[in-house]
């Protein structure tokens, strides 16, 4: 006859994964909340402004600039300042000429400006001046090439350069403008593919230009403008182009509006893409290389902005499908990840 007190053996088995399910449900969130890559982003204060996307930025001295874009129903011209140092935010001048989203931006040393775009009704050409010291706005010579938005833009010792976009054609014309003699030169026209809506930045006294969609394509060709020889060299391709392993998830770095910054010596992509991405990648110019860093830990979003100040880097505004955003992201690229801050 069987002892009462005894457990039968399917039963014993249940009461004991009972008891560790607890514990395996710990170890499994943990782990999920860990991420296997380096980099932390942490929120900072909200831009004070209205929840915008396709904005412009740019960076004089310790202080960083958002202004423009578009909130869903209008375009803006209105312009703020963020002291990295307070982490605070102040209204500025707003840019006195038409309001506009798809704009580009560049600075000098002691002035921001900001170029083309799209009113709502026409594209833009036109170039203004802003001195945080006085805070006022001031026209300059237009550019010379086509009223236009979705363009690339950066700065390289003091001058200012646009290129592609769309003015009802996808472009890849290239432009340097001198602001100490406000003077616009034609340079040699990026090379490869023509694009809308890709990225620019400069790195070490060189320019780049990667991803961007053009005849209905992701780009993946990535481009090194030199100033001084006014050259464009062919990079390695952003998209799994050989039978190694070191760009087999490259093909998640293409897409249209994303953001670029620069850390160190290094640029990091976020955001945007071939829909909406919290991928991030960095680029190291010895090696030609990229590689995956933490997610963006903010919402997934396109049309976003980012800037550099003292080394610090930033992401902020842009849009989902559902949403546009006001919040301002920063990120330590070798921190190690914390999702609590």
């Amino acid at each position: 006859m069987k002892n009462r007190s005894e457990i039968p053996m399917n039963k014993f088995l249940f009461l004991i994964i009972l008891l560790l399910f607890p514990f395996f449900f710990v170890s499994c969130s943990k782990s999920d909340s860990e991420s296997e890559y380096d980099g932390n982003w942490i929120e900072r204060s909200d831009f004070e402004g209205v929840p915008r996307s396709d904005a412009v930025s740019f960076v004089v001295g310790n202080y960083g600039y958002i202004g423009t874009g578009y909130d869903g129903d209008d375009q803006l011209k209105d312009f703020w300042e963020y002291d990295v140092n307070r982490d605070t935010w102040m209204q500025k001048a707003d840019l006195p000429a038409n309001a506009r989203n798809g704009a580009v931006a560049f600075a000098t040393d002691q002035k921001g400006y900001v170029c083309t775009g799209y009113d709502g009704n026409q594209k833009l050409n036109d170039l203004w001046e802003f001195d945080p010291n006085t805070n006022v706005w001031v026209e300059k010579t237009s550019f010379p090439g086509s009223g236009r938005y979705g363009a690339i833009s950066f700065s390289i010792s003091n001058k200012g350069y646009i290129g592609s976009g769309y003015d009802g054609n996808y472009l890849k014309d290239f432009w340097e403008y001198d602001p100490s003699n406000d003077i616009w030169t034609q340079k040699v026209s990026i090379r490869g593919s023509k694009r809308r809506n890709a990225i620019g930045f400069a790195l070490d006294g060189k320019g780049y230009v990667c991803t961007g969609v053009d005849n209905g394509s992701y780009e993946s060709d990535f481009w090194e403008y030199d100033p001084l020889m006014d050259t464009w060299t062919e990079k390695r391709s952003i998209s799994n182009a050989t039978d190694e392993d070191f760009d087999n998830d490259y093909s998640s770095i293409v897409g249209i509006n994303k953001v670029a910054f620069v850390i160190d010596g290094k640029a990091y992509l976020a955001t945007g893409g071939t829909s909406t991405s919290v991928t991030v990648w960095e680029w190291d110019p010895t090696t030609d290389l990229w590689i995956l860093k933490t997610d963006f830990e903010g919402t997934d979003r396109i049309e976003a902005v980012a800037f550099t100040i003292s080394g610090r880097g930033f992401v902020a505004t842009g849009r989902n499908s559902s949403y546009f955003f006001d919040d301002i992201w920063e990120f330590k690229p070798f921190d190690e990840y914390n999702e609590y801050d």
